[in-house]
């Protein structure tokens, strides 16, 4: 046998001696592959469709409206032995509704969010336990969950990541998953997007009526219940550790929305005492009352203009139809007209007709009013302001209320941007009679309608 040749180190990239015949092991033993490949998923392989198992969740799309492309994700899992028909409704139902993340299940990772189909565990271990006794108890199962990073349907003009589409199958996967594994019979909907259905809006819940056949009448709202993280929890000390707020209050706010109780998954899955809370914006500060006729306006001059100063959603249209259109003002709104200049024009053709005019725009700013004083300087008119002092969260509720009901939006605005009113802020500055105004009327914020358009008005929609 001819002497063994010397070979390199891999590690050190140089050679070493050269060894005794006696000395060369036998090679290693190889290992075997690890492999997330079951025995039964190879069988199943090999098994002719018609003979493998039916998948029990199906799932569809839904659009918040005609013209938009769907952005509810519904998935219905039926158990085997459980027929598809709806069993006739006996008494008012009672509905036992989850979120998902952080409810139900968490990463089995222990990070932040899922990084896979397979990443997940029950939240605490007696999940699977208490869900199913609720159902045994006559109770409906159902899972609301708000997923921003899911995308059904990429618009074209969409500059974003391309890949957002590819987080829908595993996510349905791991669904399944969950679903199968209490088997009991659950619609999940998972809202992709911020329009009527992402919680605490109750377009999921809307949508859970319509499925299971059930008017609001049918439910029984006493003892259903709503179970999320998004409880609007403060922070505080325990055992010495601090435990942070809830990052939002939506969940809390969805239940309050459809009139059913509340649990924090602490509360209903561990028996632990409820914690304080806040939230942003509290609705039960604004309760319906009666509309009296605000006396601070009222037509001073025969021919004159009006300046609104306030940020979007502060009640400036809603002032302007009610209060100045009845004593004969044009409207000179942006939004309408598309630009200043277009603005300009049309409220100097409506002085020259006769009309006084009211600029129904936000004018934040003093050098954006002193175009206005400018104009009406040039005219000979008098020019009034009038400031809507609404809080800005307000604001934002006022513009959700308005996007989202029909009703309250005969101009079919869209939804602004939390931007329209941050920039608002950073630009605003006091409207003072200084400017050249005849008087500065101050108006807070009241809401105004009817007792059923507060009723819409009244839930919490951001």
């Amino acid at each position: 046998m001819p002497p063994a040749r010397a070979r390199k180190s891999p590690q050190s990239g140089g050679k070493r001696p050269a060894e005794d015949d006696h000395s060369v092991s036998p090679p290693p033993l190889k290992r075997k592959a690890q492999t997330a490949i079951s025995k039964t998923a190879v069988a199943n392989f090999f098994t002719p469709t018609s003979q493998k198992p039916k998948e029990r969740t199906t799932w569809n799309e839904r659009s918040p409206d005609e013209k938009t492309l769907p952005t509810l994700l519904v998935g219905k899992y039926v158990p085997e032995e459980t027929s598809e028909k709806t069993e006739p409704l006996v008494g008012k139902k009672k509905i036992a509704a989850f979120d998902l993340d952080s409810t139900l299940i968490a990463p089995a990772s222990g990070k932040r969010h899922s990084q896979d189909a397979a990443d997940w565990k029950w939240w605490h271990h007696s999940v699977p336990s208490r869900v199913k006794q609720l159902h045994s108890d006559g109770y409906q199962i159902v899972i609301f969950t708000n997923q921003a990073g899911l995308t059904l349907h990429t618009d074209p003009k969409f500059k974003g990541p391309k890949n957002l589409k590819t987080r829908v199958a595993p996510f349905k996967q791991k669904c399944s998953t969950v679903l199968a594994q209490l088997d009991l019979p659950i619609t999940i909907y998972a809202a992709t997007a911020k329009d009527k259905f992402r919680k605490p809006r109750p377009g999921m819940w809307e949508e859970m009526k319509a499925d299971y056949e059930l008017a609001e009448t049918d439910i029984d709202h006493e003892n259903s219940i709503f179970v999320g993280d998004a409880g609007g929890r403060i922070a505080h000390l325990k055992g010495g550790t601090a435990i942070p707020k809830d990052f939002s209050c939506s969940d809390r706010n969805l239940a309050d929305n459809i009139g059913i109780r509340f649990h924090t998954p602490e509360e209903f899955f561990l028996g632990e005492q409820p914690r304080d809370f806040a939230r942003d914006f509290d609705i039960a500060n604004f309760p319906f009352e009666e509309e009296d006729e605000d006396p601070k306006f009222a037509k001073t001059n025969r021919l004159d203009m009006v300046l609104f100063v306030g940020p979007p959603g502060s009640g400036k249209s809603t002032f302007f139809w009610t209060r100045l259109k009845p004593l004969g003002y044009e409207r000179i709104n942006q939004d309408t007209l598309k630009s200043k200049d277009k603005c300009f024009k049309a409220a100097v053709e409506a002085l020259q007709r006769g009309n006084s005019v009211a600029v129904d725009n936000t004018n934040p700013d003093p050098d954006t009013r002193a175009q206005w004083v400018e104009l009406a300087k040039k005219h000979k008119v008098p020019i009034r302001c009038v400031w809507f002092k609404t809080p800005l969260y307000v604001c934002e509720h006022n513009d959700a209320v308005r996007s989202l009901n029909k009703p309250f939006n005969p101009e079919d605005r869209e939804s602004l941007p939390k931007l329209a009113f941050n920039g608002f802020a950073s630009r605003f500055k006091e409207p003072k009679v200084k400017e050249g105004f005849q008087d500065v009327t101050e108006v807070e914020f009241k809401f105004r309608g009817t007792k059923e358009e507060h009723a819409i008005w009244a839930r919490y929609w951001i």
